[in-house]
């Protein structure tokens, strides 16, 4: 159960520091460059406790997948970026391809 809290927190960290590599602006402003750094480094170091016990394919399927709807998201909230209908197709499929694998497959931990 904690690779599931770390896998959380991993996604967390990993939608922050790619927030803020946005604001980071080419890394030419100073502290979001520090956390796009401190993010990814944390969220490397959780998705690594994670790999402990969870197959690499089931965590990396969360990993990316939540995150690019969570960062969809702060895109849409903090930079007004707005997806058409395709991408939230696409993020919908990405969704569900997320709960078949949790739900339905074997492989997963659950």
């Amino acid at each position: 159960m904690m690779a599931f809290v770390y896998l959380a927190l991993a996604i967390v960290a990993e939608v922050v520091a790619t927030s803020a590599l946005k604001a980071s602006d080419g890394f030419t402003r100073l502290w979001p460059s520090v956390t796009v750094v401190i993010g990814y480094g944390l969220a490397f170091y959780l998705l690594a406790l994670v790999l402990r016990s969870v197959p690499v394919g089931i965590a990396y399927a969360f990993w990316a997948g939540l995150g690019i709807v969570l960062v969809t998201l702060v895109g849409l909230v903090v930079y007004g970026e707005r997806p058409d209908p395709p991408a939230l197709l696409g993020l919908a499929m990405i969704v569900g391809g997320v709960v078949v694998i949790q739900v339905f497959s074997s492989v997963s931990a659950h």
